[in-house]
């Protein structure tokens, strides 16, 4: 991995907008309630994870925090900024890469000028993250002819540019293989030490093991614990956290 030190410079002023307070988020669609009266608070530096079985709510309450859907009730308070101010210093990676029809390098020089920056430092900012991200020989390809990997490290690549202070991924390594996980895991380690919040929903234990600060654990729309990953991992308090890091519940 690449001395993170060296790429402090790609993030400005990450502790600005927070921390994060979620307080007595619910959502519901049709009279059912996917979110329940969820409240909690996240600090300016480190990696935390959402984790829980299917159907708990994770990607919904990503989502929430980033703006992307409204609550039902309660609030998503960030500690400064204007609600513009607060949109530009997010960005999100999906599970299934989005990418337009142009070629990789295309991809994040066009995210740049949607954000006003000039064409000097948007050229310089493009070539230190395809390199970071290990795709500045495929730039000129057509970002929809990559693979899958490629796709994701290119998606993790464009954000990365915009110089988030937090960025939030939801999956990101989902149905990759195992060199592509690393490849993927290895650039959200290199963003992290840059600077950035890391709010992230996985499913999958070996990357909170290898990457997670801090857990909030999810259950049928509830927040049954936040605790750091170690003590959630070796210690979890409820019983359905524990029979998730068991492997024994699944919905």
């Amino acid at each position: 991995m690449a001395d993170p030190e060296s790429h402090h410079s790609l993030n400005q002023d990450p502790v600005d907008m927070l921390p994060l307070v979620v307080d007595g988020l619910g959502f519901s669609v049709r009279e059912q309630w996917l979110i329940k009266d969820v409240s909690f608070s996240l600090g300016a530096r480190g990696r935390t994870f959402i984790v829980g079985p299917n159907g708990a709510g994770k990607s919904i309450l990503l989502k929430i925090c980033h703006g992307l859907l409204s609550p039902t009730t309660g609030t998503v308070r960030w500690a400064s900024g204007s609600s513009r101010q607060q949109r530009q210093r997010q960005a999100m990676v999906f599970q299934k890469p989005v990418l337009l029809r142009r070629s990789a390098r295309a991809n994040v020089e066009y995210a740049l000028s949607v954000r006003g920056v000039t064409k000097k430092d948007a050229r310089e900012r493009v070539d230190r993250v395809l390199e970071e991200t290990g795709l500045a020989a495929i730039a000129h390809k057509q970002a929809r002819v990559l693979s899958g990997g490629e796709q994701q490290r290119l998606v993790l690549a464009r954000a990365w540019a915009l110089r988030p202070q937090v960025l939030f991924l939801d999956e990101p390594a989902a149905h990759l293989d195992p060199a592509a996980t690393a490849a993927i895991e290895n650039i959200i380690q290199q963003v992290s030490n840059a600077g950035s919040k890391i709010i992230m929903v996985t499913h999958d234990l070996g990357q909170v093991r290898r990457l997670a600060d801090e857990v909030l654990f999810l259950h049928q729309g509830q927040l049954l614990e936040q605790a750091a990953s170690k003590d959630f991992l070796a210690h979890a308090k409820s019983q359905e956290a524990r029979a998730f890091v068991e492997g024994q519940l699944l919905w």
